[in-house]
């Protein structure tokens, strides 16, 4: 199972799911509205690396994190 970590201010604990890519995330996400605001605008990253893409595959063991925007110095 992968782990997606939500970082910074999105508040939700981390959690573990059976999927083969993102496009499946974001189906299980689709039911949270506030998770779905925070979707539009957060970057990805699997195992510490930055994606853009829904495709990439999800291994078993994958960490996901959900990166929102921050701003300082």
């Amino acid at each position: 199972m992968a782990r997606i970590e939500f970082l910074g201010p999105i508040g939700k604990e981390p959690l573990e799911v059976d999927i083969k890519n993102l496009k499946e995330l974001k189906e299980i996400f689709s039911e949270d509205k506030k998770l779905q605001e925070w979707l539009k605008i957060c970057a990805v990253a699997i195992n510490d690396t930055m994606v853009n893409s829904l495709d990439v595959d999800i291994k078993p063991n994958d960490k996901i994190s959900l990166l929102p925007p921050v701003c300082g110095g």
